[in-house]
C-alpha cells in the first residue's frame, strides 16, 4: 500500500447525476487504505473505513460493520500514517474545524494539494445524516436524499471525525473543500457530518501526492453528461441540506 495515496472510486459528478451501482467491493477499498469514507450501492448509508475496517451508518445513524463484498459506488481511501499531529480545542462548529484544518495545510504551503486527516475526540455536538438505499437510474443524488435522508444529533461522547479535503482545481472529482464522517468510539453511532463542536482532540493529518481513479467499467456511465452536474446541488448535499 503506497502510504500517499489515495485510492477513489468513481466521480462525485457522476454520484451526484444518480449513477450508484457498484464499481467495486467493499474488500477492494480496504486493499487500498484503512482509513477513508463515502457510500455503499444504492446510498445505502454512509461508509466511515477507520483502521482497517468498514462501517455502515444506518439512515438512523446505527452502525453495522459491512460484509466485504458489499458494493462500493463513490468512495476514497487511504491512510494518515506518519501524520501531522495537531491538537485542537474549543471548535464550537464544523467550520471552525475546517477553518483550523485549511490553515494548517495553508502553513505547509499544500492547499493544492489533496489530504487525509483523522479527529478524535469529544464532540459537544456531531449533527449528521444518512440515507436508505434507493434503486434508481438517474435520479440525481440530491432527489434520492430527498426521499431517504434522515439526520440526527449525537451529544457529549467520543469519537473520530475521518476527514477528507480535496483542492478547489478538483472539484466535480471530489467535492472541494473538507468532506467529513463521524463514528463514535463504541462503534454504535455515526454518518455523514454537516455540524460539529467538540471540546478537546487531536489530529493526523497526512498530505497526498498521488491519486488513483477507478471508473465504472459499464456502458451507462458513459451516457452520463458529468460536466451538467449541478455545484449548487453537490454543495447542498455535501453540507447536508440535499
Amino acid at each position: 500500500m503506497n502510504s500517499n495515496k489515495i485510492f477513489q472510486v468513481s466521480t462525485l459528478q457522476a454520484l451526484a447525476l444518480g449513477y450508484t451501482k457498484p464499481v467495486v467491493t467493499v474488500q477492494e477499498m480496504l486493499q487500498n487504505g484503512d482509513i477513508g469514507l463515502g457510500t455503499f450501492e444504492h446510498v445505502d448509508g454512509e461508509m466511515i473505513i477507520l483502521d482497517g475496517v468498514c462501517y455502515q451508518a444506518k439512515q438512523d445513524g446505527s452502525i453495522i460493520c459491512s460484509p466485504e463484498s458489499a458494493g462500493v459506488p463513490f468512495a476514497v481511501s487511504g491512510t494518515v500514517k506518519d501524520g501531522k499531529k495537531i491538537k485542537l480545542s474549543n471548535m464550537q462548529s464544523i467550520e471552525a474545524i475546517k477553518k483550523e484544518l485549511t490553515l494548517s495545510i495553508d502553513l505547509d504551503f499544500s492547499l493544492n494539494s489533496i489530504h487525509i486527516a483523522k479527529i478524535d475526540g469529544w464532540f459537544e455536538k456531531v449533527h449528521a445524516r444518512a440515507g436508505a438505499p434507493y434503486r434508481s437510474q438517474h435520479i440525481t443524488l440530491k432527489t434520492i436524499l430527498s426521499k431517504t435522508q434522515k439526520d440526527f444529533c449525537f451529544e457529549n461522547l467520543y469519537g473520530t471525525l475521518v476527514c477528507v479535503y480535496f483542492p478547489d482545481y478538483m472539484d466535480g472529482i471530489n467535492a472541494s473543500g473538507w468532506h467529513m464522517h463521524f463514528l463514535s468510539k463504541d462503534k454504535k453511532l455515526g454518518g455523514h457530518v454537516f455540524e460539529a463542536s467538540m471540546s478537546s482532540g487531536e489530529c493526523l493529518i497526512k498530505k497526498i501526492d498521488r491519486i488513483d481513479i477507478q471508473l465504472p467499467n459499464d456502458a451507462a456511465f458513459d451516457i452520463y453528461s458529468l460536466k451538467e452536474a449541478s455545484k449548487d446541488e453537490i454543495e447542498e448535499v455535501e453540507q447536508g441540506n440535499g
